[in-house]
């Protein structure tokens, strides 16, 4: 079994505003002396772990990332009539295993049964919340330290095995994550532009005032990204448990969501759903490589895609003779040549 899978996917995205940096704005990066777009790692992951395809193959088997837990036990146990201070004191000694409760000071957001940073619930966890909780409600007795043992070292949450998760209070349970993701950039020179807008009131028959209802401003920005990611499949199975038919499904959603799904910033005002028009999937035990090199100095040719390719598959081979093979097999697809599926690489990555 080889040990790393890499994944170096090229995707033409058109106008669109994928992912805002804090004012609004496509984020960006300066490579190779020039400005480019980029789709940090943050959004791309969270995309495919939330999409309906993850939900539709792995239910049972997804995490829940969430500050908000200890509001969900008080609910549960409030409905099971236990009194508002058992209830409340509760929640936080749940929550407590899994983070650092925010301060006990009661408000009217219930804030003090929020934990401090977002922790990613595995199902086994929260499962065996929901039985404890279920259990105080029937002995109204508040729980023991070994009622309180939650946290599960071993899990199926393809998610948490894919992604990680990081518990600063009980690094024991911590899951190393199994595919790293880089952010995705344009291999060319690219610009934020503004899209300037107005709105029209309906009701406005124009006849006192024929200005616009509403102004605004939005960025955006166009091109071809290529992402680069890097999978250590015997860590994925370890996270998983040793399950290898998970792993195999787990390899084959994330080359499916990784082609077909894309963030959801703005999809409303510019439907920028794209799929990627170019995959290079390799297998070895070497040591990974990024092809990133193949794009610091910017592609300008009007056929950026096949430059891009080009680029890639060159860089991809001049590694090799550097170096010697850089892994072990490989198979792509080209949508622009109509070669190859993505069934095809999905099923290399996975055997």
């Amino acid at each position: 079994m080889s040990r790393f899978i890499q994944l170096h996917i090229l995707t033409s995205y058109p106008p669109s505003n994928l992912n805002r940096d804090d004012t609004g704005r496509p984020k960006t990066a300066v490579v190779g002396d020039c400005t480019r777009l980029r789709i940090s790692s943050q959004s791309l992951k969270r995309a495919w772990r939330t999409s309906d395809l993850f939900e539709a193959e792995f239910k049972g088997h997804l995490g829940t990332r969430t500050k908000e837990m200890g509001v969900e036990i008080h609910k549960g146990l409030a409905q099971q009539g236990i009194s508002e201070k058992n209830a409340r004191e509760w929640s936080r000694q749940i929550i407590a295993e899994f983070g650092k409760p925010k301060s006990d000071k009661k408000t009217d957001k219930n804030e003090d049964l929020h934990v401090e940073q977002l922790v990613h619930f595995s199902p086994a966890e929260i499962s065996a919340i929901e039985d404890l909780v279920a259990r105080l409600g029937t002995t109204e007795k508040a729980p023991t330290a070994d009622d309180l043992k939650l946290l599960r070292k071993q899990h199926s949450a393809v998610d948490i095995a894919m992604f990680g998760r990081m518990l600063a209070k009980t690094p024991a349970y911590n899951t190393e994550a199994a595919v790293q993701v880089a952010h995705a950039i344009t291999v060319h020179k690219a610009e934020v532009d503004d899209d300037y807008f107005s709105a029209v009131d309906d009701l406005n028959n124009g006849e006192d005032d024929r200005g616009a209802a509403h102004i605004g401003e939005l960025g955006f920005g166009a091109g071809v990204f290529y992402l680069y990611l890097c999978v250590n499949r015997e860590q994925l199975q370890e996270n998983l448990g040793g399950d290898a038919d998970l792993t195999q499904r787990a390899l084959k959603a994330l080359i499916t969501a990784a082609t077909k799904v894309s963030p959801t910033g703005k999809q409303n005002s510019f439907a920028s759903r794209a799929y990627a028009g170019f995959v290079l999937a390799e297998k070895g035990d070497q040591q990974p490589r990024s092809l990133a090199q193949a794009f610091l100095k910017p592609i300008k040719d009007t056929d950026t895609m096949g430059r891009a390719i080009k680029e890639l598959l060159t860089r991809r081979d001049n590694f090799d003779t550097v170096y010697g093979p850089c892994a072990d097999s490989h198979v792509h697809f080209d949508v622009e040549r109509g070669t190859g599926s993505l069934e095809q690489v999905a099923e290399f990555i996975a055997a």
